[in-house]
């Protein structure tokens, strides 16, 4: 007999598989299953209800895509081991909770369509295991008495990689390892900036971006971005002197253009006539699909005014909360001044892990298979949206990233608020905007979605949020 909990209504306005989906999302809240119990297997619950099995395949799609269950192949599937039930028990006051208190924070329960995120369930864990074990038997009892340096390793590894990668000359000396994206632009403003400075800024562009140059007391001057990315003859008319400015020009963050060859030279010619500095945020060239990825603007830097931040929490996982900067070699002696009084630097086992798991080629590795699989979940989930989109929602192609352009009739913002309020996530790409006005969209990751099944039945609940 099936579980109690699972008893349907055929003559309900939702559909079976919703029901069943609701039920068992339901039962995990209230306790009645536990994280890691075993779930029947979608054939065996078809026969039990007597449904045909697709219906019951639906909603098991459903809920592993929302990270509920987990398919362990021939051994069944499972609810998510170490799932908080609690956090469950109510996804929209969650959901909305969270999207109010900070829109770009992050939830203990992935929603469907996260940004930031990388496709988790790929990533090498075994790997990674056996790598931190080792590392965490060679600590020694004087790295556990004091702070030491651990970046020599990870520093050449990371030197070592851009070269290949990204076509960026550097020597391990120009690297500085961070705690992330936002460390990174600390260091830049503790090192080159002071109040008052102005820094041209992508107009729509990162939020965080904006908010930290803020309180570091910069002023920021919004300069707007088109199909070839920012343009640069607006920001030397609205300030020609600015001190410098932070740009994406892999991919732009959000609209997912290339900044053209022509405006990435106009660039670099006015920073070095204004001589100011050009912080390249690379958060996530590595994937691009339409081609090779592109090199980096970093490379085409011969009088030295760029500096390249980039990010592990694109390529391996956010919790690592670890990055870097390269910086010009005369900038060397200043940044080790602000790193040594400013900077504590990540822990010294993480960095030894990372350090490890680059020099042994899994890093390499794992960006190859990660880009093939982008690729497949990127064409899967577009598929899906478009089987239940109509014509009030478009998706924009883009040549690569990890989140796509949904393109929409009316507020934005009002339909991503909705949406979160049903549990998924979604940015507006208005209210990442200062002075622009961006034709109204959404902002969705692809990462985390496995099939196009279960994007075409998250694409029935984004358009239920339109009705």
């Amino acid at each position: 007999m099936p579980h109690p909990f699972l008893t349907l209504d055929p003559t309900g306005a939702a559909p079976l598989y919703r029901q069943i989906y609701t039920r068992f999302r339901t039962a995990i809240a209230e306790g009645l299953l536990a994280p890691g119990e075993r779930v029947p297997a979608a054939r065996g619950l078809a026969a039990e209800l007597g449904l045909a099995r697709g219906t019951v395949e639906a909603a098991y799609t459903l809920l592993t895509a929302e990270g509920y269950f987990t398919a362990k192949g021939q051994a069944g599937t499972f609810v998510t081991p170490r799932l908080d039930a609690k956090a469950l028990a109510s996804p929209r006051l969650r959901a909305r909770t969270s999207a109010d208190a900070h829109p770009m924070g992050t939830q203990a329960s992935i929603p469907p369509f996260q940004m930031g995120l990388p496709a988790l369930d790929a990533f090498p864990r075994k790997i990674w295991a056996r790598l931190a074990a080792r590392c965490a038997r060679a600590t020694t009892v004087s790295s556990m008495v004091q702070h030491q340096d651990a970046s020599s390793a990870l520093r050449r590894a990371i030197a070592g990689y851009l070269q290949v990668s990204r076509a960026i000359e550097c020597v391990p000396e120009q690297v500085f390892i961070t705690g992330g994206y936002r460390n990174t632009l600390d260091l830049v403003c503790r090192a080159l900036l002071k109040t008052g400075d102005a820094m041209w800024t992508e107009d729509p562009g990162y939020p965080p971006t904006r908010e930290l140059l803020h309180h570091a007391g910069v002023e920021t001057i919004p300069v707007p971005v088109d199909t070839d990315g920012l343009v640069v003859a607006i920001g030397i008319s609205r300030a020609a002197k600015a001190r410098g400015a932070v740009v994406t020009p892999a991919h732009q963050s959000p609209l997912c253009v290339t900044m053209s060859l022509a405006r990435r030279l106009a660039l670099l010619e006015w920073a070095e006539q204004a001589q100011a500095w050009i912080v390249e945020d690379d958060y996530d060239g590595e994937y691009r699909y339409a081609s090779q990825p592109l090199p980096a603007l970093k490379s085409l830097d011969r009088q030295g005014r760029v500096l390249y931040a980039g990010s592990f929490s694109k390529v391996l996982f956010p919790g690592l909360r670890l990055g870097y900067l390269v910086v010009p070699e005369p900038l060397i002696g200043r940044f080790e001044e602000i790193s040594r009084i400013f900077q504590g630097g990540p822990a010294n086992l993480t960095q030894d892990i990372v350090a490890g798991f680059m020099a042994e080629g899994h890093f390499a590795r794992h960006i190859q298979r990660m880009r093939r699989l982008y690729a497949e979940r990127r064409q899967a989930v577009v598929a899906g949206l478009k089987s239940v989109f109509d014509d009030r929602l478009q998706i924009e192609p883009q040549p690569g990233g990890m989140h796509l352009v949904v393109r929409t009739h009316g507020s934005d913002s009002e339909l991503a608020r909705r949406i979160r309020a049903d549990g998924m996530y979604a940015h507006a790409v208005s209210e990442w905007a200062v002075q622009a006005e961006p034709n109204p969209a959404i902002l969705i990751s692809f990462t985390n979605i496995p099939t196009e099944s279960a994007a075409s039945m998250l694409g029935r609940r984004i358009m239920a949020q339109i009705d």
